[in-house]
């Protein structure tokens, strides 16, 4: 009598090769970077006086891409007036309107910023190591060499939902060269 019947040997040898078949779907974006993934989707900015104050001169960031040290930074009168180079002045009630707001939505994560070696001292979302590493793939020619995109501070130049809250690399898609393919 065989202790293995001949179905059961068949059954586990076609199993096993079906799943070693399909590991390569597993790893097929394993460009080494999971352990620093960072939110593909944030809450995108729904506040109607931020969006009006702040998205008339840039994108509405979503709340989420800083952490609230880094927002409340950003929001003091003082940096408002030299708000990177520009006067971004804001009635008292608008400005704490909108400092709740980024406040409330901020990333709960502590970003760890690299040095800038910009003029002004205020946080930047570009400057943070996940934005560094989510980018250092990309050649400087298709962003800062790229007039249709500029600095790597217009995010949606190239993220098509950035509006949305959605960075997630299917919808990257930069002017002049395309979609990005990691």
């Amino acid at each position: 009598m065989n202790p293995f019947p001949l179905k059961s040997v068949l059954t586990l040898l076609l199993t096993g090769t079906l799943a070693m078949g399909s590991a390569h779907i597993a790893f097929a974006d394993d460009d080494d970077d999971d352990w620093f993934e960072s939110p593909q989707t944030l809450a995108p900015p729904v506040n109607a006086t931020y969006n009006q104050e702040c998205g008339s001169c840039h994108m509405a960031y979503p709340p989420g891409l800083l952490p609230p040290q880094a927002w409340a930074q950003i929001m003091t009168p003082d940096a408002l007036t030299d708000h990177y180079g520009d006067d971004a002045g804001l009635s008292e009630e608008r400005r704490t309107e909108i400092s709740a707001f980024l406040q409330a939505g901020a990333s709960r994560v502590t970003l760890r910023m690299a040095p800038s070696g910009a003029v002004s001292g205020l946080p930047r979302i570009t400057d943070s190591i996940a934005f560094k590493h989510e980018h250092d793939e990309i050649p400087a020619r298709l962003v800062t060499g790229n007039p249709e995109v500029g600095r790597f501070s217009q995010c949606n130049a190239c993220h098509r939902k950035a509006a949305e809250g959605s960075y997630d690399e299917r919808w990257i898609d930069i002017p002049g060269h395309g979609p990005w393919k990691d």
